[in-house]
């Protein structure tokens, strides 16, 4: 589904309070005017259960609470109606349809919405950072992960089940490259090709400490650890390529800490240039860094707050309201 236009967003009188429940950190901040008041974070409880986390985000931001007038939630895995489920369930165990919005602003006692952390990202970027003057846009991490999230015609995109933009989860081959003619080898899914997770290992097999030491040699002109990079590129250039032709995308902004490298982005680039001009939509860095998620899930409670969609992430009831109604 799709959500509201930005431009029906009015300045917002009061700060917003923003919660990111991350693997290994959990961070809440005082948002106003798309800029960052102020922030706290503490690590991720370990075992990351829905109970110790959920208790721990509350701990966190209930300092912050009495000065904001909504709060929006960033958490991995799939989101939907404000409900958590773990695609990591190694990292987030038992969180199974978990109502995380629901549960957070009853304890904080304000209205609440959750998003995807790669959507929340999204949210952010395209309202108050790199996307902005789009209309269809494209935020990807690339980090331990792939991550992403989408814009389309001004609203951010998002699926009943929780799977929006699910980039790292979509295949590629796992011996193409940019520049072949024909793809080549078996099938695996993108983040077990481009992401930090992947290079680490592959970093580890060429004898490299890490996959910021394998991106480091790369840069410096190591032939074989420039293939490797090359790879990651071409594999995240060949499925923004394909979004740009079945969407439209016209701007891909990269985060995360490989997307953010200079190196990389320039990679991606060159890998694009393979394909037909129609399909290279614009590759630019993120903006706002780490706050985007904090930034966009912020901006996102403002806005489902207005509409009556607190607690269920934006989601509508389709026999109320239909899409072109929503915003």
């Amino acid at each position: 589904m799709t959500t509201g236009p930005l431009n029906d967003r009015p300045a917002d009188p009061s700060p917003l309070l923003a919660l990111d429940i991350g693997g290994t950190s959990l961070r809440a901040a005082l948002v106003q005017g798309g800029r960052v008041l102020d922030r706290v974070e503490a690590r991720t409880p370990r075992p990351a259960t829905p109970d110790a986390v959920i208790t721990a985000a509350l701990e966190l931001a209930r300092p912050l609470a009495a000065r904001a007038g909504a709060v929006g939630v960033a958490c991995a895995g799939a989101v939907a109606r404000g409900r958590v489920t773990a695609t990591a369930t190694h990292t987030f165990p038992g969180w199974v349809d978990i109502p995380l919005a629901e549960r957070l602003g009853a304890g904080l006692g304000l209205p609440c919405a959750a998003l995807n952390d790669a959507r929340a990202a999204a949210w952010g970027e395209f309202a108050a950072g790199a996307g902005q003057g789009t209309t269809e846009f494209m935020f990807v991490t690339v980090s331990t992960g792939v991550g992403a999230g989408l814009v389309l015609g001004g609203r951010l995109h998002l699926a009943g089940n929780g799977l929006d933009a699910e980039l790292g989860f979509v295949t590629v081959p796992s011996h193409w490259h940019a520049g072949a003619l024909t793809p080549a080898g078996q099938l695996a899914p993108l983040e077990f090709e481009s992401s930090g997770t992947a290079l680490n290992a592959r970093a580890a097999a060429l004898g490299f400490a890490d996959a910021r030491a394998l991106c480091d040699a790369a840069d410096a002109g190591d032939a074989t650890a420039d293939a490797e990079y090359r790879h990651s590129a071409a594999g995240l250039a060949w499925k923004i390529a394909d979004i740009a032709a079945l969407l439209g995308v016209t701007r891909a902004a990269l985060g995360g800490s490989v997307g953010l490298r200079p190196g990389y982005r320039t990679r991606v680039q060159e890998a694009l240039a393979a394909f037909p001009e129609r399909y290279r939509p614009e590759v630019v860095h993120a903006a706002l860094g780490a706050d985007a998620g904090l930034i966009g899930a912020a901006l996102w409670a403002a806005r489902s707050a207005r509409h009556g969609e607190a607690q269920d992430g934006g989601a509508q009831d389709p026999s109320t309201r239909d899409a072109s109604a929503q915003g």
